[in-house]
C-alpha cells in the first residue's frame, strides 16, 4: 500500500468547546482550524504536530457515526488516517487483498481531502482511513 505518512489521528469527543482547550494545554499546540463536515454530521478541530495532524471530531447530529461511536464506546481514539497517492487504486488494491471497504469510492472529507475508510473487521479492529490531497 505504501502510505506516505500518517495524515491524522481522529479522536471522537462530545464537545470541541471542552476538548480544544484541553488539547491546547496538554500539547502546547494551537487549534488552527475548525470545520463542519455536514454530510458526515460532524464538526472537526485540527492541531498540527510535525507532518501529522490531530483531528478532534464532535458529532452535530445524534445519527452521525461519531455520535453512535461515542454512545457505544465513549470518547477516545476513533481512527488513524494515512496519506496516499492514487486513492481509488489503493482502495482497489486493498479490496483485492481481501480487505472490506466502508467506502468503495472516495468522498469529500475535512480540509478538502478525498477520503475512504477501510472496515475495522479487516484491519484487526482498527478503523483506517486513506486520504488524498487533490492539488
Amino acid at each position: 500500500m505504501n502510505p506516505g505518512f500518517i495524515e491524522h489521528i481522529g479522536i471522537a469527543v462530545k464537545s470541541l468547546e471542552q476538548a480544544i482547550p484541553l488539547y491546547e494545554k496538554l500539547l502546547g499546540l494551537k487549534c488552527y482550524a475548525i470545520e463542519e463536515v455536514l454530510d458526515q454530521k460532524v464538526k472537526t478541530a485540527f492541531f498540527k504536530l510535525g507532518q501529522t495532524k490531530i483531528e478532534l471530531i464532535e458529532p452535530i447530529d445524534v445519527t452521525s457515526p461519531i455520535a453512535k461511536f461515542i454512545e457505544k464506546r465513549g470518547e477516545g481514539l476513533h481512527h488513524i488516517a494515512f496519506a496516499v497517492d492514487g486513492l481509488e487504486h489503493k482502495l482497489s488494491e486493498a479490496e483485492s487483498q481481501g480487505v472490506s471497504l466502508i467506502d468503495k469510492k472516495p468522498r469529500k472529507g475535512a480540509e478538502g481531502l478525498d477520503i475512504a475508510f477501510l472496515h475495522p473487521s479487516s484491519t484487526m479492529g482498527v478503523l483506517m482511513e486513506f486520504c488524498e490531497k487533490k492539488e
